[in-house]
């Protein structure tokens, strides 16, 4: 016997067609942005978002919240020690 035709995922307390994805729900985080899940023939697949690594010493989430990338150049002195903060305050 065949089934009608491809299978739905039950991911959590939701049936997602075919071919349909979304980012989960996890209690107690809520929805979580950095993470696809799909549904193939009745099979749930889930894949946390890549990231290339971020060749610098702080590097920050800005544009996207799943991954870091380094900052701007620095245009502003300030003797080597001070910290990042107060140099660029506005990109916390």
């Amino acid at each position: 016997m065949q089934a009608d035709g491809p299978r739905a995922c039950r991911f959590g307390r939701r049936w997602y067609l075919n071919n349909e994805s979304w980012h989960p729900s996890v209690p107690p985080f809520g929805e979580m942005k950095c993470i696809l899940c799909w549904c193939v023939s009745g099979e749930t697949h889930c894949q946390r978002q890549e990231c290339p690594p971020a060749a610098c010493a702080s590097p920050a989430r800005r544009d996207n919240p799943c991954c870091t990338k380094c900052r701007g150049e620095c245009k502003h002195s300030a003797p080597p020690d001070t910290p990042q903060w107060l140099v660029h305050p506005w990109e916390l």
